[in-house]
């Protein structure tokens, strides 16, 4: 969609739809400055597992979306197919003793078309060599439409663009509030930075979402766990499908990294004083142990760095976008899936900040649902 557009436009959150949305909109002819409280990617972008998918149950509008995004990210990889954070080689999934469970959710993914195919441990190689077979349950799923994006790279990515429009980046700027003129939003003041009138606001804070809107009279379920992404350090590890499994998410990273999630130690990160989150590296250790099982490769893995800090996840699990019906002028990103939807929400958000015109794709997002 082209449409001109001398709109101004300030979108809170430096995160993958933050910066997604800002460059979109900058390419439909808005003035843009995307406002963060610290820097580009401090967030839940910068601990996100970022697999690219629409495995599982969900609803279909929610299914829809999550295909429509990995499009765009198909044809991203289409146009930079040498770049290493992005790839496409699938996924392979498998629960503990539920090969019952694992057989239902074939199902459900095959009735709507999504890509899904039954694997036993003797066809594991044709998958990903590098995936050790002996860590198999009874049965797995291997999806071959599945990928990853790495978070930082792809915000970067996006940046340079959105700068390259005109688009302005306001870092370190501290928390801001939005800004309301005769129950219409008009921009917002921040901390550190002062205030940055707009005609629209996009608020796209990621778990703290519906914290920033609350004042606005609008609630927002929040059900944003706390997570930590781990990386490795260098390893010739060779794997190429990203794996969900009982007590380890893996995929590959530049540089020849892994990323390294799950949710079974969710009670061992503990917050402090300050804000931040610890946890015991023996658990680290731990993780990576079970990691390192699933790979062929008997090199014991070890962590580089790891990130903590909460994962968004709305109230009912599905997304929050769209504008305010309380608060015109006042839009909102908050999901999980994050990283499969950040393309395509950019786009529609976009579309609907600069034409006034609701996105169908959309309509079962609105916040109005909690009421």
């Amino acid at each position: 969609m082209s449409v001109n557009s001398t709109k101004t436009v300030v979108v809170l959150g430096g995160g993958v739809l933050g910066v997604s949305s800002a460059l979109e909109l900058a390419k439909r002819g808005a003035r843009v400055t995307l406002v963060t409280e610290a820097a580009l990617c401090s967030g839940a972008s910068g601990r996100s597992l970022s697999w690219l998918n629409s495995a599982g149950e969900r609803t279909l509008p929610y299914h829809a979306l999550r295909m429509a995004g990995i499009d765009r990210y198909r044809t991203l990889f289409a146009r930079n197919p040498a770049c290493d954070w992005l790839r496409f080689d699938g996924g392979l999934f498998w629960a503990a003793d539920d090969a019952a469970g694992t057989r239902a959710r074939h199902a459900y993914e095959r009735a709507h078309g999504y890509d899904s195919h039954l694997v036993e441990a003797a066809s594991v190689p044709a998958v990903d060599p590098q995936v050790n077979a002996n860590a198999l349950a009874e049965v797995a799923i291997a999806n071959p439409g599945e990928g990853w994006v790495s978070l930082p790279h792809l915000i970067a990515f996006l940046a340079q663009q959105f700068r390259a429009l005109g688009g302005e980046v306001i870092e370190h700027a501290g928390k801001a509030t939005v800004l309301t003129e005769q129950q219409r939003a008009c921009g917002i003041r921040s901390e550190l930075r002062g205030e940055f009138r707009a005609d629209a606001v996009l608020v796209a804070c990621g778990p703290w979402t519906p914290e920033v809107v609350a004042p606005l009279g609008v609630t927002i379920p929040n059900g944003s766990p706390v997570s930590m992404l781990v990386v490795s350090q260098p390893t010739a590890h060779g794997l190429k499908v990203v794996m969900n499994t009982p007590r380890a998410a893996v995929r590959p990273n530049p540089g020849s990294t892994l990323a390294v999630d799950h949710d079974w130690y969710e009670e061992e990160l503990k917050q402090q004083p300050d804000g931040s989150y610890t946890i015991a590296e023996s658990v680290i250790e731990t993780l990576m142990h079970e990691a390192g099982a699933l790979l062929t490769d008997s090199t014991p893995l070890k962590a580089d760095n790891w990130k903590i800090g909460p994962k968004p996840i709305p109230g009912d699990g599905n997304p929050v976008l769209g504008e305010l019906e309380k608060v015109p002028g006042c839009f909102v990103a908050f999901t999980h899936s994050g990283a499969t939807l950040a393309l395509i929400v950019g786009e529609l958000l976009a579309d609907e900040i600069v034409s006034g015109e609701k996105h169908p794709m959309l309509a079962t997002f609105r916040a109005e649902r909690f009421g």
